[in-house]
């Protein structure tokens, strides 16, 4: 896992609507909640992205976009946004290569992790969570850190 004062690794990801999503451009236009979970349409993950989705005003306040991560391809991303009705960004990691990158690997490297990384616009990571089971914990401790940063 990445911690606080590393510089987040650059990558591109195709986004739920079919557009190349690349980090430092991104980036450039202001700092990003990064999630990365497993699975859409899991309970837990879930109860995450619309913990996300219930703060995203919050967040928006305070200048941070967010940005999720998993392995489900873009159509299935585009479903669960929609259903879920995420105002924001989910980016399909098919191989978990970008998941690795970032050492969001999960318990045993079976599961896929859990992680939350908020990235400045100069591409430090500024705060990192990781927790396979707090869920509420990722989406709490990024807007603490948030209004902190103000």
């Amino acid at each position: 896992m990445l911690k606080k004062g590393d510089i987040a690794p650059d990558f591109s990801l195709p986004d739920d609507q079919g557009h190349n999503f690349s980090l430092y451009s991104e980036l450039a236009k202001g700092p990003i909640v990064l999630y990365f979970y497993p699975k859409d349409f899991t309970a837990g993950c879930t109860a995450e992205a619309c913990g996300f989705r219930d703060a995203f005003e919050s967040f928006d306040k305070l200048g941070y976009r967010i940005v999720g991560i998993s392995s489900d391809p873009p159509e299935r991303h585009r479903k669960f946004r929609t259903e879920m009705r995420l105002q924001f960004t989910l980016l399909s990691d098919r191989e978990r290569r970008v998941a690795k990158l970032y050492g969001s690997i999960g318990f045993l490297g079976i599961i896929p992790g859990r992680t939350t990384y908020v990235i400045g616009s100069d591409r430090i990571i500024r705060h990192s969570f990781s927790s396979q089971l707090d869920v509420r914990g990722h989406i709490s401790q990024a807007l603490d850190f948030a209004k902190g940063a103000e």
